[in-house]
């Protein structure tokens, strides 16, 4: 794989070794105490870290490439019915569109519904969808500003009812006035898996991007009906390496695919408040794709 890059973010120069520290800390089981001390010997100085590690963390004040009052789109918050309760979300139309347009479902990362995941439905909105970033952590008391917080109650989500409810979010969708009801979803990280997921349970899936998510076993694969569009980052072991065994049960089962892998960029290269992650070029193209993916799929 990747050498040990060295990546410029603002002053600071951060490594590859860096960047996975804090990977290991947001997916595994390394917690902060262990991040800082493993950061400070990657740096040099436990100042060098304090600084280094803001940059490797997303920054919330970043996420509005789309300003929330942006007058070509309608936001609101609204809720719908599972059979685990109430969920909430950001629905995003764009204002001035005719006809009934396809509907697709923005799922956040293991942050939860943030300032970042409201703003690419916005983008998403923008590109003639109507689009819905629900909070998985409604049920729970909503997603907290605190990121260590909102990771440990996705962690405490039960995987079986999180697909559930997903299900029910494509169902309030398609019965949505003004959309032509069909229904896709792109999900990011943790929302990347949960697209995985909901293409094997949901028959009804129109069409599923997954960014840097994790795989769904093997054996479930002949279940998925959704043609689906997969984002990898180069430099991301952990979830590359299942990527071989989804295409062969994928190819095996007949399935509608296409697997992009972008060279020499890291997981989450899509978000762009994260200074050290985030690529431009790659996230431009993948963008590019799965709008047109979505186009193509759902009319």
């Amino acid at each position: 794989m990747s050498r040990e890059p060295r990546i410029e973010a603002e002053g600071p120069v951060i490594t590859q070794a860096m960047i996975k520290a804090y990977d290991d800390y947001t997916h595994l089981t390394l917690d902060r105490r262990g991040f800082m001390q493993k950061l400070t010997a990657l740096t040099g100085s436990a100042a060098s870290a304090a600084a280094i590690a803001p940059l490797l963390a997303a920054n919330g004040a970043r996420a509005a490439i789309v300003a929330p009052d942006d007058a070509r789109l309608k936001s609101e918050t609204v809720t719908y019915p599972t059979e685990a309760g109430t969920m909430s979300g950001t629905l995003v139309r764009p204002v001035e569109a005719t006809g009934r347009l396809p509907t697709v479902i923005v799922i956040h990362e293991n942050r939860g519904l943030n300032a970042h995941i409201r703003d690419v439905a916005r983008r998403m909105a923008l590109e003639g969808f109507v689009a819905l970033a629900p909070d998985f952590l409604s049920l729970s008391g909503g997603t907290p500003e605190n990121e260590d917080e909102a990771r440990t109650k996705i962690g405490a989500l039960d995987p079986a009812q999180t697909v559930e409810t997903a299900k029910a979010t494509i169902a309030y969708l398609a019965g949505l006035d003004g959309t032509n009801g069909k229904v896709g979803a792109v999900g990011f990280c943790w929302g990347g898996g949960l697209v995985n997921r909901l293409a094997v349970a949901a028959p009804d899936l129109g069409a599923g991007v997954a960014y840097y998510g994790a795989q769904p076993p093997a054996d479930q694969v002949p279940a998925i009906k959704a043609p689906l569009l997969l984002h990898y980052a180069g430099l991301d072991e952990r979830i590359n390496a299942g990527i071989e065994a989804y295409r062969a049960a994928l190819t095996k089962a007949g399935k509608t695919f296409t697997i992009e892998v972008y060279d020499g960029v890291n997981h989450a290269f899509n978000n762009d408040t994260s200074a050290a992650r985030y690529n431009k070029p790659a996230a431009d193209l993948a963008w590019g794709r799965t709008v047109a993916f979505f186009r193509t799929y759902l009319g």
